[in-house]
């Protein structure tokens, strides 16, 4: 087998998509196509069926991953160890993360990378709330771990790593706390927290929108600076606040109730940093990251 069939191979596994695929390799589409079938030629039967709507690994095609896999991080982690010596990474490299999800995946790789690069020291600190980008900008981060999407020029990003559904944090006392779900058009019938700070206008606007998808107009509540923040507000039926899933796990509180939001888009969460500041280091923790969200993606599934 070929370097990049196997890499075609594993990363359509993930993908599950040829296009998402592709791009990942930077390929077009028919090379993808063709690594796929040369594969599956050499090994003499169908790895994926394929429909107009989706791939599917076939029996075969999931065992030949399980079997493949672990040697393939092996290898890719025998070649960072062995680049990470002769460019020396032997610096510190401090990172951000926006929430407790976040800051498990980065602890999580800052572990990893004490195994494989031991020279290369990891300091995590939370990120504000108020100011995503702030600090990242001003170099206290050189790089974070944050919700997409991310549209500011300025700054580099790397592909999304995990995602999750969002959920509105209502006071238990509200009518609509007894629902079992609630849709973006609920969002009219309450006044919504917002967030104090110098956020971008298209981050706040995602994070705290201001109109439901039929135009309705949203309630803005009062201005806050934190989580423990917000959700002290909301438990005082000072308003509602927007937020991923997991918070009801992290932040269970008395007086606050978390609804799914239907047909909210999911909440995305990927790397950025400074853009034309991509260190070793910064390619050698994204990778780490990548691999470490991946498991922690195939778990929650």
């Amino acid at each position: 087998m070929e370097r990049d069939e196997l890499e075609c191979f594993l990363i359509l596994s993930e993908e599950l998509h040829f296009g998402r695929t592709a791009e990942r390799m930077r390929l077009s589409r028919a090379r993808v196509s063709q690594l796929v079938q040369r594969l599956e030629r050499r090994v003499g039967a169908p790895l994926f069926v394929r429909t107009s709507r989706r791939v599917v690994p076939t029996s075969l095609g999931r065992r030949l991953r399980a079997d493949l896999e672990p040697h393939h991080r092996a290898i890719a982690e025998a070649l960072e160890r062995a680049t990470a010596t002769v460019r020396g990474i032997d610096t510190v490299l401090n990172v951000g993360f926006s929430n407790p999800l976040t800051g498990e995946i980065v602890m999580k790789a800052t572990e990893a990378l004490r195994e494989t690069h031991p020279s290369l020291a990891v300091e995590i600190c939370e990120i504000p709330l108020a100011d995503p980008y702030g600090q990242l900008r001003e170099g206290a981060f050189d790089l974070q771990l944050t919700e997409f999407p991310v549209l500011e020029e300025d700054l580099g990003r790397g592909p999304a790593l995990l995602a999750e559904e969002r959920v509105l944090a209502l006071p238990s006392s509200h009518p609509l706390a007894a629902r079992a779900a609630l849709s973006l058009e609920d969002l009219a019938d309450v006044t919504l927290l917002t967030i104090a700070g110098p956020a971008p206008a298209s981050w706040l606007e995602h994070h705290v929108p201001s109109r439901t998808p039929a135009g309705r107009a949203i309630g803005r509540g009062p201005a806050v600076t934190n989580m423990q923040e917000a959700l002290t507000l909301v438990g005082g039926a000072q308003g509602a606040f927007v937020a991923p899933a997991h918070t009801g796990t992290y932040y269970a509180r008395p007086g606050v109730t978390y609804v799914p939001l239907s047909d909210a888009a999911p909440v995305g969460y990927g790397l950025v940093w400074r853009a034309g500041h991509t260190t070793a280091a910064i390619e050698t923790f994204a990778r780490t990251a990548a691999r470490v969200a991946a498991t922690e993606a195939a778990a929650l599934a």
